[in-house]
């Protein structure tokens, strides 16, 4: 009797055993079902350093990054975008900026413009010299700008407050930055290079918007103060074209800073 007891106690005791062998097994075979990684060597069971399949990798348009303002509207085209804060310009154009704010030049500078033959590096968008707007806003180099905006203190204002005893309020343009040849011709205009501008009006303070087309025979102030405008922008630009020229400039002024190898001024 005493042996049939203590078999049935030996067997026993070896389940009791197994139990906790058997549910560390079960435990382990749970942990890893759910961990793709190896639970000996504690990797994780995800790469941290790739990207996973619950967030999908777009493709077509670029990542959004809070130190660009530009790429918040990356999908959709922008007319007119400014120049990016990394761009960097020569110390040509730099100086020439400086010489802007110095004239009181309000303006923008604006992504390059690539058309075929046509084009600035660096080109700026006017919107005034002083209290003086321009309308439209002149799309043009930094150097016709810097000229214009030159000789509008310096002879137009003047010219204005001695014929008509008043300032100028707006200056109103055709054309600046225009991808075209010359009327006529095979050849660029300057428009196409952004060295050009065509002015149609000049508005006065006082309420006066003198067109600059040729005036009538007993207009005396008009015409003297065209004829002025005409001689006295020969000083700056070296291309100045103007009612009486031909048919093409009969209703307004082109200026220009075409680079002539005589140095040959065109004033007519």
């Amino acid at each position: 009797m005493s042996g049939k007891l203590l078999a049935v106690f030996s067997a026993a005791a070896r389940q009791s055993k197994a139990v906790p062998m058997v549910a560390a097994g079960l435990g382990l075979a749970m942990v890893s079902a759910c961990n793709t990684g190896s639970v000996l060597t504690l990797q994780p069971a995800v790469d941290v350093g790739t990207q996973t399949s619950a967030v999908p990798q777009y493709a077509g348009m670029q990542r959004l990054v809070p130190s660009n303002p530009y790429m918040t509207q990356a999908a959709y085209p922008r007319m007119d975008e400014p120049m990016s804060p990394v761009e960097q310009m020569p110390a040509s154009e730099t100086d020439c900026r400086q010489q802007l704010k110095r004239l009181d030049v309000a303006y923008t500078d604006m992504a390059p413009i690539h058309e075929g033959q046509c084009g600035i590096d660096y080109p700026v968008k006017v919107t005034s010299i002083g209290s003086i707007q321009m309308k439209p806003a002149a799309t043009l180099t930094c150097d016709m700008a810097a000229t214009f905006a030159g000789w509008t203190k310096n002879e137009l204002v003047p010219s204005a407050r001695w014929r008509y005893f008043s300032g100028v309020r707006t200056i109103h343009q055709g054309s600046s930055y225009s991808c075209r040849n010359i009327a006529g011709e095979g050849v660029l205009s300057e428009h196409g290079k952004g060295n050009a501008l065509d002015v149609m009006s000049i508005e006065l303070n006082n309420g006066d918007d003198i067109d600059v087309r040729k005036p009538g025979l007993f207009a005396f102030r008009t015409r003297g103060f065209l004829n002025n405008v005409r001689a006295d922008g020969c000083q700056y630009f070296t291309t100045v074209l103007g009612p009486g020229y031909n048919y093409d400039h009969r209703n307004h002024f082109h200026f220009d800073i075409k680079n002539r190898k005589s140095g040959y001024r065109a004033c007519r």
